[in-house]
């Protein structure tokens, strides 16, 4: 009996001796990885106790070795791969210090077919952007997960967690979808696990997991394979240039230089215009790009080739692994140009009609024209960043739909910055907006909501105009907020999201009259732009505002649309024989009335009209 309690204890301590050692491999990123990518070469993050000295050696019949890595820190090593034999196959990666060995399993899949080939969004499609936090919580037992730093819901603290999660947008697509958008882009999925603020997801502390507060990779693939069912596409938002304070590249760093201003916290000026500027100083750029967007969030250096291919790869991981249509980049001329531009054509060699859109919050057309692909501006470099949000127009259309269209001023604001567009090398493939998560909504009070005709001449401008249309959650009934009170509450829950909700704002019954009517024509605008390849390729042409009256045509073969926006609070009359070469024919319905409209030798608009007539 004590020979057998003697064995049993034996294999116990074994047991545990083998846990133990395993256990010293806390990270392995990616996971896994496919074979037949464009890229033949892949690097494998292990991140341990005191592995930077192990040999290091593969099973693998297809995979070699080409370069290992050990830096600064004990803790990391970094493979580079072979995989330009690649089969799909499971190897282990064999580390061995003195007599101590560890095996990592690891997996080459097989791609799924015709990965390389989808279609991102493109200009026939309108992006419709969800915080996923406030958006709706379909599954409460998520609220708080076990051993995150930021472990309560408090929905009356508008930069406080409120529970929105995957399952809450998976329960809404009907509504998405009748509403008439084709694409779903999301704030920050990936897990942000910081002491507090973690909700809006800018703060990433593990670039290959999703929130568990949203849930898991598994949940997030199985809300894009659903939104896919339905026919809408994903974009989901990335960050390069930092990552939250709680990453463990941050609190234990693989090197000195895997930061920009390693020592201590340095702000950025916000200047990237000297990302631009051909006057700037060497000083100006490095504080713009090296200086850390706010204490949180230290900033990456993208010129440390492990960082630049670390991030690139991460996210070549997520659009093959989760099927994701698009990425929006947050912070875009934050980070190291070089580098951006790398990844963008990186990520188009693999997927050649992936889309990717940049944010630059720059306030005039020739810095967001100068981070476009094929940017003149920027010649000899290249951005290779097909899509750039267009700040600019943003700004212009916060007042032009408030003002009286004059010589400068209202609706002739937007004329003139259109005339502009010769500065882009695609005007097409800008995404434009009225507001997003980090500016005024369009309607900055409940009281400027009442103005139903400055929401409509807005949104029919923004869904009929060249570009990308972008709206963002709860704009479609006239969500209110002022960013001078602070980001949280630009960010409100969506009514009807959350258990106990005193209405829901998913259902006609539960909107107000006022909010039916601005959902009503959003999804008429949405459901007619759908498909619609005059507003998705057609030309533009435009009319410079005369009486008050701004006019423009698209236009594509032998199909047109006119729209004519009156902006002015009074009623004009307007003769038609300056616009007679988009007139062809004597009468036109108008989209939004259902109604034929007589085009004789003039028309009268009421004040504030808004009419799109098809040809």
């Amino acid at each position: 009996m004590k020979n057998i309690r003697n064995k049993s204890l034996w294999v116990l301590l074994a047991f545990l001796f083998i846990q133990l050692t395993d256990a010293t491999i806390k990270k392995v990123e990616p996971a896994f990885w496919w074979a037949g990518m464009n890229n033949p070469e892949l690097q494998v993050m292990l991140y341990g106790e005191n592995i930077a000295q192990s040999e290091v050696s593969l099973t693998s019949q297809y995979t070699t070795i080409k370069e290992i890595v050990r830096l600064e820190s004990p803790n990391y090593l970094f493979l580079y791969l072979d995989l330009s034999k690649a089969q799909p196959e499971q190897f282990d990666i064999c580390l061995q210090t003195g007599k101590k060995k560890q095996t990592v399993p690891y997996e080459i899949k097989a791609r799924q077919a015709g990965s390389s080939e989808r279609v991102g969004f493109n200009s026939s499609d309108v992006l419709y952007l969800i915080m996923p936090d406030r958006f709706a919580n379909g599954d409460t037992s998520n609220d708080v997960v076990k051993g995150m730093r930021e472990n309560r819901v408090n929905r009356s603290n508008s930069f406080a967690r409120h529970g929105g999660d995957f399952k809450g947008v998976m329960d809404h697509l009907d509504y998405i979808e009748d509403l008439g958008v084709t694409t779903i882009w999301f704030n920050p999925i990936q897990e942000n696990d910081m002491a507090s603020g973690s909700y809006h997801g800018y703060a990433i502390t593990d670039y290959y997991n999703a929130d568990a507060r949203f849930g898991s990779n598994e949940d997030f693939i199985e809300l894009v394979n659903k939104a896919h069912s339905k026919g809408l596409k994903i974009v989901m938002d990335m960050i390069f240039n930092h990552c939250g304070s709680e990453h463990f590249f941050f609190t234990d760093r693989p090197s000195k230089d895997w930061f920009n201003f390693p020592d201590n916290y340095v702000q950025t000026s916000y200047q990237t215009t000297a990302q631009y500027d051909p006057y700037a100083s060497e000083y100006d750029l490095k504080m713009a790009v090296d200086g850390w967007f706010v204490e949180p969030m230290p900033d990456l250096n993208q010129r440390n080739r492990h960082v630049a291919n670390y991030l690139i790869q991460s996210s070549i991981w997520w659009i093959e692994h989760t099927g994701i249509d698009g990425i929006r980049q947050d912070t875009h001329p934050y980070a190291d140009f070089d580098m951006m531009s790398r990844w963008c054509k990186e990520v188009t060699e693999e997927y050649p009609d992936f889309n990717i859109v940049g944010e630059a919050w720059l306030g005039n057309n020739v810095g967001v024209a100068f981070w476009q692909k094929d940017s003149k501006l920027a010649a000899p470099r290249n951005s290779h960043l097909r899509c750039v949000m267009d700040f600019p127009l943003k700004d212009i259309t916060a007042s032009a739909f408030d003002q009286e269209t004059g010589w400068g001023s209202g609706l002739t604001r937007i004329y003139e910055y259109l005339t502009q567009d010769i500065v882009y090398a695609n005007p097409m493939e800008l995404l434009i907006f009225l507001d997003n998560h980090d500016t005024s909504r369009f309607f900055t009070s409940d009281e400027e909501a009442e103005n139903f005709n400055r929401y409509k001449q807005a949104i029919t401008f923004l869904l009929t105009t060249r570009g990308i249309p972008q709206i963002y959650y709860g704009t479609e009934i006239l969500m209110a907020a002022d960013k001078q009170y602070g980001d949280g509450g630009l960010r409100a829950d969506f009514p009807g999201g959350w258990p106990g909700d005193s209405r829901n704002a998913f259902t006609p019954q539960g909107r107000t009259a006022k909010e039916n009517q601005a959902f009503d024509l959003t999804r008429k605008l949405l459901q007619w732009r759908k498909g619609n390849e005059v507003i998705a390729k057609g030309s533009l042409k435009q009319f410079a505002p005369g009486n008050s009256v701004y006019v423009y045509e698209r236009k594509l073969g032998d199909r047109s649309v006119v729209v004519i926006l009156n902006g002015s609070d009074t009623e004009k009359t307007i003769d038609l024989a300056p616009y007679k070469e988009v007139l062809p024919a004597g009468s036109a319905k108008d989209v939004l009335s259902a109604k034929y409209v007589t085009l004789g030798g003039s028309l009268s608009l009421q004040a504030r009209d808004v009419l799109v007539l098809e040809f």
